[in-house]
């Protein structure tokens, strides 16, 4: 009888590297994000260097003593790779594996590996491997190295693995017809936007620091399903849900990918058409997470993403979430907001008080009418119910005397 083997894949151990630049940068706490990031990858951290340096080293990322410590830092502990908390050029990548001799990824490697696990449709996976294709395009050489070192693992993963070893021209032909797949993904998406203008259908899209909980407040609004996991980028596929308020006003809510610090341009670049949907959105649902230390940080890394969007002068209601951690009450402020709530999408608490700034936010882009419709005018009378607010209808003896809130562009037809 043939002996069955487990093959098991194996268990990277990586050493992070990073540079602070000043005495008040985030570095820790990014070098500690990273962490997190090697572990949503499949990853261990086994030691952690910070450098104090006036700048990155343009040719190695860090000082050739701080190379020789790392070097030994790995050793000592069986690391299988260097991971850089900044992006690298081709020259610091190709220079710190020379000289350490194990693999070298940066950050931006980590979060396109664990985008590639997550991508499961169509859009989502064309995205990513168009996003790894432009990163490796420059790195090609650097990445031969990588490979020829480990064969494979983390870094390689996803849709653009294949592509790998294929020559410069090649990748590019590979881009360029993946731009066209994307193109006629943004063409259907822009449809469905122009038929949700058309019904006046108002559309609120949920932004927010990576892990903030947005999967989770859509799945308590909507039971959308979508999965709900305390690890970054969770979810990377957008996801777009109908909600009908209490007063029968329906509504749509997009999820879309979350944001983090230092998050790659080339994911920016593939992933702009799904993030353009908040740019299309009556209203932006900022959800943060109240129970992180380091809350205004990440508020203020979303609000840098959506300017670089050019994502501006949206009403914007930030919900305080994960109020069920929080072991005191906290006051928590955001000024850019222009109303803030408190919630918790795991426990259903202040979602009430959500739906109803929600619902008076739409209100005020309404008018409010009173009158009265001629039997003849009925058919208006359904106008209203489908996209405004029906608050008072009485039938009459002239005809129907209505009250109720209905969007600009409504009340010009009636």
């Amino acid at each position: 009888m043939a002996e069955l083997f487990e093959i098991k894949e194996t268990v990277e151990r990586f050493v992070l590297v990073s540079v602070a630049v000043s005495d008040n940068d985030d570095t820790k706490e990014s070098l500690d994000e990273l962490e997190e990031l090697a572990s949503t990858a499949g990853a261990i951290t086994v030691g952690k260097v910070i450098q104090n340096r006036e700048s990155i080293h343009p040719g190695t990322y860090i000082g050739k003593g701080k190379m020789e410590e790392v070097r030994l830092l790995a050793e000592e502990t069986d690391a299988t790779g260097v991971v850089c908390d900044h992006e690298l050029s081709p020259a610091q990548l190709k220079n710190l594996e020379d000289a350490l001799q194990i693999k070298v990824l940066d950050r931006t490697v980590i979060i396109l590996d664990i985008f590639a696990k997550r991508a499961s449709t169509k859009e989502g996976k064309i995205q990513v491997e168009l996003a790894q294709l432009r990163y490796r395009s420059t790195r090609l050489v650097g990445l031969r190295n990588s490979l020829s070192r480990l064969g494979g693992g983390i870094g390689t993963r996803g849709p653009g693995e294949k592509k790998l070893e294929i020559d410069r021209r090649l990748i590019k032909e590979r881009i360029t017809q993946l731009r066209h797949e994307l193109d006629e993904i943004k063409k259907n998406r822009e449809t469905a936007r122009s038929l949700r203008n058309k019904n006046k259908i108002p559309v609120i899209a949920i932004v927010g620091y990576t892990n903030a909980g947005k999967s989770t407040l859509l799945n308590h609004l909507t039971k959308a399903g979508v999965l709900e996991e305390d690890k970054l980028f969770a979810t990377l596929d957008p996801t777009t849900r109908n909600l009908v308020l209490e007063s029968g006003q329906q509504i749509l809510l997009t999820d879309t990918v979350g944001f983090i610090r230092k998050l790659p341009h080339h994911l920016i670049d593939s992933f702009r058409s799904t993030l353009e949907e908040a740019k299309y959105s009556d209203i932006i649902l900022h959800v943060v997470d109240s129970s992180n230390p380091d809350l205004y940080k990440q508020m203020h890394i979303v609000y840098e993403t959506l300017n670089n969007l050019g994502i501006q002068d949206k009403v914007i209601i930030t919900a305080f979430n994960k109020q069920d951690k929080l072991e005191a009450e906290q006051i928590l402020k955001d000024f850019k907001a222009d109303y803030t709530v408190k919630i918790s999408a795991k426990t259903g608490e202040g979602i009430e008080a959500l739906l109803e700034q929600i619902e008076k936010v739409l209100n005020e882009r309404k008018i409010l009418i009173e009158r009265v419709f001629s039997y003849q005018e009925a058919g208006k009378i359904q106008t209203i119910r489908k996209y405004g607010q029906l608050l008072e209808e009485e039938f009459q003896q002239d005809g129907i005397y209505v009250k109720a809130y209905v969007p600009k562009e409504v009340f010009q037809s009636l």
